[in-house]
């Protein structure tokens, strides 16, 4: 269902398939637990983060609903999980500094024209400067790239289809990249791996890597967080949010908003020089 109906992603099944496959070694019969079986999972769960214990049991609320709508169960036990609310985490994030930094060592390094430093360069530029996920840049197609047309047609979670833009910037150094890479793959981004494009672990490791040599701490920095620094600059630039919305790919704007935390000071801001009362016009 998750796959014909939802078309979820490779990751999304394999994370339903762990955390069910993880409740049937405490409960056996997944399907025909009793709520009570379920209540005990708190205590069985109890070495877990926070984060982890809300994961699994939402994987079981929306198991037993898919039960329930197929007519395999009647009763829905799920009211017995373990409770609680993990709040979301506010972003790692760098500064505007930091992601100076960052591109001005890339920049560098790939003034050698190095097909694997205009590669990380291209790379970083597409995180940063389109907010792509990990999964997406790495499995970009050649085809996803326009010759007439700043746009990078992209299919995101679950099949999702948008457009993002890509500035004259990136869109100079995906030239240089382009005519520095070799082969026939369809791959923006080719390797000789199985699956046929660089991984999103070799990306990681080239970040990080690359952030030591600019003077960074590696453990601040990964794909995530880059998109992330994407999102709150261009926030705090003025940009509306559902436009961010669409532009990270996000199918609910509630996602979205965890950027309005990030940025509250510039929101702060904005309604004490933009609302009538702090002007004194009413």
């Amino acid at each position: 269902m998750l796959a014909a109906e939802r078309g979820a992603a490779a990751n999304t099944l394999a994370a339903y398939r762990r955390d069910l496959e993880a409740a049937r070694e405490v409960l056996g019969d997944v399907a025909n637990a009793t709520p009570e079986a379920l209540e005990g999972l708190g205590g069985a769960w109890s070495g877990l983060a926070a984060s982890s214990l809300a994961r699994r049991c939402s994987a079981l609320r929306q198991f037993y609903g898919f039960l329930i709508d197929e007519g395999l169960r009647k009763d829905d036990p799920s009211g017995a999980l373990p409770k609680g609310r993990v709040r979301r985490p506010l972003p790692r994030l760098l500064s505007h500094e930091e992601v100076e930094r960052f591109l001005a060592q890339a920049d560098e390094e790939a003034t050698s024209e190095r097909s694997d430093a205009v590669r990380l360069l291209a790379l970083l530029e597409l995180l940063y400067g389109s907010g792509l996920r990990a999964t997406e840049l790495v499995s970009l197609p050649v085809t996803a790239v326009p010759r007439d047309a700043p746009f990078l047609h992209i299919t995101g979670k679950g099949g999702q289809q948008r457009m993002v833009p890509v500035s004259t910037r990136s869109r100079a150094v995906l030239s240089r990249w382009l005519a520095l890479r070799k082969g026939t793959s369809r791959f923006l981004f080719p390797s000789s791996g199985a699956s046929g494009h660089l991984t999103r672990v070799r990306l990681f490791q080239l970040l990080r890597a690359l952030a030591g040599r600019a003077g960074l701490d590696p453990e601040r920095v990964s794909p995530h967080v880059l998109r992330h620094a994407f999102a709150t600059h261009l926030l705090e630039g003025g940009a509306d949010l559902r436009v961010l919305q669409m532009l990270l790919g996000h199918a609910d704007i509630a996602t979205t908003q965890i950027y309005t935390h990030v940025d509250s000071a510039r929101l702060v801001e904005l309604v004490n020089s933009r609302h009538p009362l702090a002007k004194g016009q009413m």
